[in-house]
């Protein structure tokens, strides 16, 4: 059996009244917005970094760690939901297969090279807290992806039910990249927005004391 025939086979292998998969649909959707709105909040107000006594470090750690618990959350709540879903045998195909270890690996590759290269901070919003970076990374994973944590979430979820010959795990893949699409269109050009309100600043800065220079001499004069 061709792929293309697998496909027509198995597509409606997929049981939408398992509440497994509308927690896992909740969980995807649930975790983007949660940390794209606290984030906005703490650009905004500071409150988190104001529970933590004005240490913006301590509440970027304690917003990453919630993150990091609901990420784990999430993927329990789609391998919980794959397992549970009928299976299509004609996944178990070499093509397929072969793709899903690509796919995972890769994926993988992606996500843990971009962590160590941004750190906690770069990875987990530092810069709502005020956290900024000297300059846009421009190195490997970066320099093959535009966005390597999402793009390679996306291809783990994705090799997970490759594997697991799972149509569900499919489909809830094509949910998460739907919603890391939406994510990004938010994320992208308010973070580039706080990048050039602190170059404007620097600006700013650099300008001040050479005015006063000026004014000064000419008092002088």
């Amino acid at each position: 059996m061709d792929i293309l025939q697998c496909y027509h086979n198995s597509r409606l292998l997929v049981d939408w009244s398992d509440n497994r998969m509308w927690f896992a649909v909740a969980s995807i959707i649930f975790n983007p917005t949660f940390w794209n709105i606290v984030a906005r909040k703490e650009y905004r107000t500071k409150f988190i970094t104001r529970m933590f006594k004005g240490n913006g470090l301590y509440g970027c750690y304690a917003l990453a760690a919630t993150i990091f618990t609901l990420g784990l959350i999430r993927d329990a709540l789609f391998k919980y939901a794959v397992d549970s879903q009928p299976k299509a045998q004609c996944m178990d195909h070499w093509f397929l297969q072969g793709l899903a270890y690509f796919l995972f690996a890769v994926g993988n590759i992606f996500v843990l090279s971009s962590m160590w290269v941004l750190g906690v901070t770069g990875t987990y919003l530092g810069d709502y807290f005020g956290i900024l970076m000297d300059e846009r990374v421009t190195s490997f994973p970066f320099n093959v992806n535009d966005n390597p944590m999402y793009n390679g979430t996306v291809m783990i979820f994705l090799g997970t039910a490759l594997w697991s010959l799972s149509p569900a795990g499919v489909y809830l893949t094509c949910i998460v990249h739907f919603v890391y699409r939406i994510a990004l269109k938010f994320e992208g050009p308010f973070t580039t927005d706080i990048y050039i309100k602190r170059d404007q600043d620097r600006a700013a800065a650099k300008k001040a004391p050479a005015t006063h220079a000026k004014k000064q001499t000419k008092k002088d004069l």
